[in-house]
């Protein structure tokens, strides 16, 4: 074996932003290197829903935004892959490997792992979420008490099928919901008497 066989000139990126997140789906992306194109694509929020989440539908996503990356950008078997160790990727990596395709399971970090993050960040604010809520990487609080604030409503942008949701947070939700309206009754009859 000669050394060029490992030397690899073009190397596609793939990562991931939401997984870990309570609210909307996980955002995939894809960073082909040298020149830097790239594509996102988003796993939608009912992936994460009852009976989707059971069936791990989100894993069937992954691999069918996959597809659409090797099609849209075209490797050849010089093309290297580095995909980020997320369980999310686990299909996408298996996908690859079934394709001839050469994958390294690695962390990102950088230009595509900001693009990704920020591909997230943005979906959280088209669906209206407050900039100010999600500026830092510890976002599950601030976004569990912005699902709270009209729960009946946001209830549906939430991951509902984890376990810790039905168990754990959506009583908390609702119980932020219940102390909020008691605080407002509470200024608006001082304010009235």
């Amino acid at each position: 074996m000669s050394l060029s066989r490992y030397i690899y000139d073009k190397v596609i990126l793939i990562d991931d932003a939401g997984w870990g997140d309570l609210i909307l789906g996980v955002v995939v992306g894809a960073l082909k290197l040298p020149d830097h194109k790239y594509m996102e694509r988003r796993i939608p929020v009912t992936a994460f829903q009852p009976p989707n989440f059971e069936r791990k539908t989100y894993l069937d996503e992954a691999v069918r935004i996959a597809e659409e990356i090797v099609n849209v950008m075209q490797p050849d078997k010089k093309t290297y892959f580095k995909v980020c160790s997320g369980y999310i990727l686990s299909r996408i990596r298996s996908y690859l490997k079934q394709r001839g395709f050469y994958v390294e399971t690695t962390k990102i970090v950088g230009e595509l792992q900001e693009r990704v993050e920020k591909g997230y960040i943005d979906w959280c604010i088209e669906v209206g979420v407050p900039p100010e809520k999600i500026k830092d990487k510890r976002r599950f609080y601030p976004l569990l008490e912005w699902v709270a604030e009209k729960v009946e409503l946001r209830e549906r942008l939430v991951k509902t099928g984890w376990k810790s949701w039905q168990e754990k947070w959506r009583e908390k939700a609702y119980q932020i919901h219940l102390e909020k309206i008691a605080k407002v009754k509470e200024r608006y009859y001082v304010k009235k008497h």
